[in-house]
C-alpha cells in the first residue's frame, strides 16, 4: 500500500499566489504550494513583503538593504525548490508597512485562483487563533484562502465541510463537492448543534447535504455533533476522520448562534492539525 499516494490536483488552479515571510510556516507553505503547482501545472507567484517602518530605517538607516538581501536569499532557495520540480514561478517583493494589505494588492494584481499563506503565531493565544497577518488576508482576499499549518501536508483523500446553511457555507458546501468529486476524495458533512435548540436545524442540513451529494453521484458521510462549541465539533471530527483538508466559509449568519462566524472559525483555523481552505461568499 502506498502510504503517500501521488497528489490529484482538484480544481484547475492554473495560478497560485503564496505568501511568505522567510518563518518555518512561511517556508512550509511555500513547498505545498510548490507541490500543489506539480500535481495542477500551476504557474505560482511567491509573494514577501519587504516591511522596513520609517522610524525603524531612520536610527538603522542600513535596515532596508538587509531586509531586502534576506529576502533575495530565500528567493534563491525557492526557485531552486522550484527548478526540482519544474514548476514554473514568479516572484514579488512589494514594500509596505502594512504586509496584509500589501499581499491583498498583489492578489489583486495577480488575480490567483488560491492564496496560499501559513498559519502564523508564537503565543498560546495567537496558535489558538491564527496569526494577525493571516486573519486579515482572509478578511480581504478577493480570492479563497488555504491556511497551512506549520508543518501540514497537502491532500485530498479526505475532506471535511463544515456548513451552518448560510450562503457563505453553501460557496463551501459547492467548492467541496466540487473538489471531493474531481480528486476522488472520501467526504464529511458536519453542522454542529451547541444547544438543544440548533439541533433539529442541524439535522437538516446534514440531510440535505446527503441529498445533494447522492445526486451528485458522491457518498457523504453526515454528521452533527451535539453539545459542543462549533470549534470543537469540527476540529474534533477532523482528527476523528483523519481528514486532509476543512473547508469552511469565510462568513456564517443568524441561526445555529452563528456558529461559524469570527472567532470561531478563527479558531478552528489555529487549532486544526490539516491545511484550511476558507472560501469567500459567491457573488
Amino acid at each position: 500500500m502506498d502510504i503517500f499516494p501521488p497528489l490529484v490536483c482538484p480544481a484547475r488552479w492554473d495560478k497560485l499566489m503564496v505568501c511568505t515571510d522567510g518563518s518555518a510556516e512561511g517556508q512550509n507553505a511555500v513547498a505545498v504550494t510548490l507541490e500543489l503547482a506539480q500535481a495542477c501545472g500551476s504557474r505560482v507567484y511567491v509573494v514577501q513583503v519587504l516591511e522596513a517602518a520609517a522610524e525603524f530605517q531612520a536610527v538603522a538607516p542600513d535596515l532596508r538593504s538587509t531586509l531586502e538581501t534576506e529576502i533575495q536569499k530565500n528567493f534563491e532557495v525557492i526557485k531552486a525548490a522550484a527548478a526540482k520540480l519544474g514548476v514554473d514561478l514568479e516572484l514579488m517583493m512589494p514594500e509596505s508597512q502594512l504586509t496584509h494589505a500589501a499581499i491583498v494588492a498583489a492578489a489583486a494584481e495577480v488575480s490567483p485562483d488560491l492564496v496560499i499563506i501559513g498559519r502564523c503565531g508564537k503565543t498560546a493565544l495567537a496558535r489558538l487563533l491564527m496569526g494577525n497577518v493571516t486573519a486579515k488576508v482572509i478578511g480581504h482576499s478577493p480570492v479563497n484562502v488555504l491556511v497551512v499549518p506549520r508543518g501540514g501536508m497537502v491532500g485530498f483523500q479526505r475532506i471535511l465541510v463544515a456548513s451552518d446553511g448560510s450562503p457563505h457555507s453553501e460557496a463551501a458546501w459547492k467548492l467541496a463537492l466540487a473538489l471531493a468529486k474531481q480528486a476522488g476524495s472520501q467526504l464529511i458533512g458536519v453542522a454542529v448543534a451547541p444547544e438543544e435548540g440548533d439541533i433539529l436545524e442541524a439535522q437538516a442540513i446534514i440531510h440535505r447535504l446527503l441529498k445533494e451529494a447522492n445526486l451528485a453521484g458522491m457518498p457523504l458521510k453526515g454528521v452533527s455533533p451535539q453539545g459542543v462549541a462549533a470549534d470543537t465539533g469540527i476540529v474534533q471530527q477532523a482528527i476523528k476522520n483523519e481528514v486532509d483538508l476543512i473547508v469552511l466559509g469565510s462568513h456564517g449568519r443568524t441561526g445555529l448562534r452563528k456558529i461559524l462566524m469570527g472567532s470561531v472559525a478563527e479558531r478552528v483555523i489555529g487549532q486544526s492539525p490539516c491545511p484550511i481552505l476558507v472560501v469567500k461568499k459567491e457573488n
